[in-house]
């Protein structure tokens, strides 16, 4: 019978972004800080419709913030790891990287009482050592690659990658890669971004990325029996106004075409049983 799976994905990050470029005055944090107001439409609006999501929080923001996470834990919500900084893995060293691992996996014990199952990169971007380091210390998926669209697939390390030579393709592992895409990404859609090196102008009518996300789910239900779409979301940018009335019709119209809501953990042991 088919099974078509949406999971309903934040990246809780607040200011952490905006402070790993250097973007710390008033006016930054305070864009940041909407993801508390936002965070908390969110948990409302999943709560008026029964659905369980996935979110990953950088520890700095644990610190920062606990009530405010601790209320996502108690709403019944997965956390997943998002770094300690939002500083992406491959600006770091192989140290560095893991001790950000380190600190925030206890960041998310203190709050939920375990450590997280799955870890998303800060700004979707790996280091040549992220993978051993997930396995290292007893990740079961990792959701930053973009592989496919809707299938999960088994991560790879140590590809061999360069501009004049074909690719060597490193080891299979067990960790389950949950692909992303910048495309059902809410951030590069709807955020205006600006620095001095360059310009994101966001600002998208929400109907139309609307159609785009659906459509993304109907070719799934199309072409596939079984399959998980992975919806990636900010509160800080789809806690506005019309982008939440956007979210909440995304949810009528996905259930209207039999979607299963569930998170990534739960998605992950439903692909483990079919492999």
């Amino acid at each position: 019978m088919p099974r078509h799976i949406a999971c309903l994905t934040f990246d809780f990050d607040t200011w952490s972004g905006f402070a790993a470029r250097g973007l710390t005055t008033p006016t930054a944090v305070s864009r940041g800080e909407f993801g508390l107001v936002g965070a908390g439409r969110l948990l409302d609006l999943m709560a008026k419709h029964g659905i369980r999501t996935s979110w990953f929080v950088p520890g700095v923001v644990i610190d920062s913030y606990e009530k405010e996470c601790l209320r996502v834990v108690e709403a019944g919500h997965e956390i997943g790891h998002h770094g300690y900084s939002h500083v992406a893995p491959a600006a770091l060293s192989p140290a560095q990287e893991e001790d950000e691992l380190v600190r925030g996996r206890a960041c998310i014990k203190r709050i939920s009482g375990r450590y997280p199952r799955g870890y998303r990169s800060p700004s979707w971007d790996l280091s040549p050592v992220t993978i051993d380091l997930l396995l290292k210390h007893g990740f079961d998926y990792e959701s930053s690659m973009m592989g496919h669209d809707h299938e999960p697939y088994w991560a790879r390390k140590g590809d061999k990658v360069s501009a004049d030579k074909p690719i060597v393709h490193g080891e299979t592992t067990k960790l389950v890669e949950m692909p992303i895409s910048w495309s059902l990404d809410d951030h590069p859609h709807f955020e205006f971004y600006r620095t001095k090196d360059f310009l994101m102008p966001g600002l998208a009518n929400a109907e139309a990325v609307l159609g785009n996300w659906v459509d993304d789910f109907l070719y799934m239900t199309q072409t596939t029996d079984w399959g998980v779409l992975t919806y990636t979301c900010h509160p800080y940018v789809i806690g506005r106004g019309h982008r939440m009335m956007m979210l909440e019709r995304l949810i009528l119209r996905l259930q209207e075409l039999g979607a299963v809501f569930l998170t990534m953990e739960e998605a992950v042991d439903e692909f483990r049983t079919r492999s």
